[in-house]
């Protein structure tokens, strides 16, 4: 027991020493160590069990990528029920649609001038070069941490609004310290708190702190916890809209208002903690989830936040998969397709790379995860690299389902309130100049509880991605409307 003891304190202090490493640029002060600790004890745990090499990992992902395209294509035709116009389902459907995709406007203008010189290569700069290259800190008294303007003068011209329609923004940006912006929407009448996603080392870091964390809520009933560096950045902006007074300060201004929050991907996660943390002073408020976390809420939690939130997930988006059962669902398929599969590992390498590249029929050679002896499973994989975990008994111990390193070494956390799933409607691969049209419907946590591997799990996480498919399924007619059910939300799930 001592020996193990000293071999996981061993561990977390590699995983610390790496950290530190990768993040030298910052400051190595108290917060920072904390969540450098945090973060290792998290990577320690993951992996702890497993010797997989680079190789390994890419050859089972190529395999298990063409698993999954098989039990895809095997599946039975979709079922799908046509609902008239003014069907309550089809109605509410097609009003979330219009909010989220007007909320997702200030979701990807919380970002700044990085994503807007993105989406807008041409015209953004000229646009931008006037307001960076003078002095804002006299006009833009209610901004903070934006010293050049650029930001501030971005989330202007991406919104449309005027100065005078914002109550506070904010740029300062530190790990559990996001950027985030309030202002008057007065479109839809609505006091608006967005909150921005990744862009720094620090927010990757708030990311990576994913342990656990209690999060009580009165008269919510069973186990409430949540997702710790997202919790700690939501806990950071309640004090600064409550404690200063900032909400005060807006609904001063236009009492009648309702409060919306929303924010994309660390974003999204951020404002679904924020709204399940407001929402016994503010009962009406809305929030609209892009791309969220997957690992985010415990089940009571998520049940909760239904009344109040919609996540909106595109396509394959890796993100609201990526949870720490997940990873660890994932790292045993890989292990399990890779150990089963007799393939030189070349060759495996090279069919994945043309498969992704070139598409074509998946490769048909026997990788079943299913009746296949234990023993079966634990012998190596294939190829020079993977030699040295020909003995690794801790290589056996993951390939057995009933292994103690198997047991639920982390609690389950789920997306946040209703999802509202858009896909693709027609084949997966199609030619770069077709148009492409979108579905969407409703769908539920359990059919985000496997990581599917495509090569649009990251594209689908792009903000400019979600944004056309929204602008396409509010502009175009007709478009897709399916109705929310358990059973045709199913088909999502491989």
């Amino acid at each position: 027991a001592q020996f193990l003891f000293t071999a996981r304190s061993l561990a977390v202090k590699v995983w610390e020493s790496r950290l530190r490493l990768l993040c030298c640029c910052l400051p190595q002060d108290e917060s920072h160590r904390a969540a450098f600790s945090s973060i290792a004890q998290v990577f320690r745990v993951f992996f702890s069990d497993t010797d997989l090499v680079p190789s390994d990992i890419a050859a089972g992902l190529a395999l298990l990528h063409q698993e999954q395209d098989k039990m895809e294509q095997s599946r039975d035709p979709e079922v799908i029920i046509d609902h008239s116009p003014s069907s309550p389902i089809g109605e509410d459907l097609e009003t979330e649609l219009e909010k989220a995709a007007h909320c997702m406007q200030f979701a990807a203008a919380a970002y700044g001038w990085p994503l807007y010189i993105y989406s807008n290569l041409l015209t953004a700069p000229c646009k931008l070069s006037g307001d960076c290259c003078r002095s804002r800190a006299g006009e833009y008294d209610i901004v903070g941490g934006d010293h050049l303007g650029c930001h501030f003068s971005s989330i202007l011209l991406s919104t449309g609004l005027q100065y005078r329609d914002f109550i506070y923004v904010s740029f300062h940006n530190q790990i559990y310290e996001i950027p985030f912006f309030v202002a008057l929407d007065h479109k839809r009448e609505a006091v608006l708190v967005a909150v921005r996603g990744t862009l720094s080392l620090k927010d990757v870091l708030t990311d990576l702190s994913a342990e656990c964390e209690n999060l009580p809520v009165e008269g919510v009933s069973g186990a409430c916890y949540a997702h710790k560096g997202i919790c700690q950045a939501a806990n950071y902006i309640y004090k600064k809209l409550v404690n200063d007074g900032i909400l005060n300060q807006a609904f001063n201004i236009a009492p009648e208002y309702k409060l919306v929050i929303t924010g994309r991907s660390l974003g999204a996660g951020t404002a679904s903690v924020l709204a399940v943390l407001l929402r016994s002073s503010f009962p009406t408020l809305q929030c609209y989830s892009f791309s969220p976390p997957g690992g985010l809420l415990s089940k009571a939690l998520a049940d909760y936040s239904k009344d109040f939130v919609v996540s909106v997930v595109l396509g394959k988006d890796l993100v609201p998969r990526l949870s720490m059962p997940n990873m660890e669902d994932l790292k045993r398929k890989i292990l399990k397709i890779v150990s089963n599969c007799s393939k030189p590992k070349y060759r495996i390498l090279l069919q994945g790379c043309w498969y992704e590249l070139f598409g074509g029929d998946p490769d048909d050679f026997p990788t079943e995860m299913d009746d296949r002896r234990e023993e079966e499973l634990s012998q190596p994989l294939l190829g020079e690299e993977s030699l040295m975990i020909r003995h690794s008994s801790s290589y056996q111990s993951l390939a057995s389902d009933d292994s103690p390193a198997h047991t639920a070494a982390h609690l389950p956390l789920f997306l946040p309130g209703r999802i509202l799933h858009i896909t693709e409607d027609g084949p997966s691969r199609r030619s770069c100049f077709s148009q492409v049209r979108y579905r969407a419907d409703w769908s539920n946590e359990m059919a985000f509880r496997s990581i599917l591997i495509s090569p649009r799990m990251l594209a689908d996480h792009m903000p400019d991605a979600v944004l056309g498919a929204l602008g396409s399924l509010t502009t175009d007619r007709p478009f897709s409307l399916c109705p929310s059910s358990s059973n045709n939300s199913q088909h999502h799930t491989i």
